[in-house]
């Protein structure tokens, strides 16, 4: 048997060697997958030959087989194929299915029946629109990798905490940002819904927030929150208007300090000679163009000499506007 063994290990060596990956490389991958050595060639070559017909690309194949080795080892018709056919009837793109291995190769060596269709059920039971179910595991297919039970019940459970509890409204804010599943309660998303709420947000306007803009609750607080809060303290928003802003436009929280957040109020203030309050009227503001919207469209204002409060300026698409102001 040891014979036997030491002889797969080396056809699997040569195997791996032939496709491209050094010995360094091949040894880490059978420490990690120990049935590697003792497999045949065949099913490796079989497996192999397999991903690359779904629309894997050669080249990311060693890259992927990397991340997860035991792939080559498993059964190609008791595992791979029952998975990547479950998946096909989840996909509406072309190379979905392909994205989704690469992204998450372990998600071929789970059960169709004991992980993806209960997983599947979890997300309809909350009110996953069902066009979304498919799009939500093929974008963060690390899904079907965590406990329903211990880890997305946990999370469901923090969302229902400020009041979602409306029927399918959880899912909604899943289905916009599947990824808040991996990310844990604890460590990350009460700590960053306590910063909201302690910059003034009630339990309404995080519902809001979170509807409108999941992905702010995933961001860290001391990193990215804290230090767009205090620019915007500084700039003169007072609370209350801060509270207006992170409501109406949540991005504004993570948005580039440098790049997208200093050059508009600059522009404001400076350019178009306006106060702050309005942009708290009207937080969608931040969202518009530097170039292509508000500095054109200022000009045009100067121009007709007319005056337009920031959301007749920046709401309507551009042949509103330029109806608007007469040149249509």
């Amino acid at each position: 048997m040891e014979v036997s063994a030491s002889r797969n290990g080396n056809c699997m060596l040569w195997f791996f060697r032939d496709k491209g990956f050094d010995d360094r490389s091949i040894d880490k991958m059978f420490k990690r997958c120990r049935r590697l050595k003792d497999m045949q060639k065949e099913r490796a070559s079989e497996n192999w030959e397999y991903l690359e017909r779904i629309g894997i690309q050669r080249r990311k194949l060693p890259s992927i087989v990397s991340k997860c080795p035991k792939i080559l080892a498993l059964g190609l018709q008791e595992k791979l194929v029952p998975m990547v056919e479950c998946l096909a009837t989840l996909s509406t793109k072309p190379n979905e299915i392909a994205s989704a291995i690469a992204k998450f190769p372990g998600i071929l060596s789970y059960s169709v029946e004991e992980k993806l269709c209960p997983l599947l059920a979890f997300f309809q039971a909350l009110g996953v629109p069902e066009k979304h179910l498919g799009k939500m595991i093929l974008l963060n297919p690390r899904l079907i990798s965590y406990s329903i039970e211990s880890k997305l019940v946990e999370t469901v459970d923090f969302f229902a905490g400020f009041g979602l509890m409306k029927e399918g409204v959880i899912g909604k804010v899943l289905a916009k940002n599947p990824f808040l599943m991996g990310y844990s309660v604890d460590k990350r998303l009460r700590p960053t819904s306590e910063f909201l709420r302690s910059i003034g947000l009630n339990e309404m306007d995080l519902q809001a927030v979170a509807l409108k803009f999941p992905d702010i609750l995933c961001r860290d607080v001391d990193k990215v929150l804290r230090p767009n809060l205090d620019y915007l303290r500084r700039c003169g928003f007072k609370d209350g208007e801060i509270v207006s802003l992170v409501t109406g436009y949540p991005p504004v929280l993570i948005k580039s300090i440098q790049h997208s957040l200093e050059p508009r109020i600059r522009f404001l203030v400076e350019i178009m000679g306006r106060k702050l309050d309005e942009v708290a009227e009207y937080p969608d503001f931040f969202k518009h163009g530097l170039k292509k919207r508000l500095e054109l469209r200022h000009r045009l204002l100067k121009e007709k000499q007319m005056d337009f409060t920031l959301s007749e300026l920046l709401e309507c698409n551009q042949k509103k506007f330029m109806m608007k102001m007469g040149l249509l």
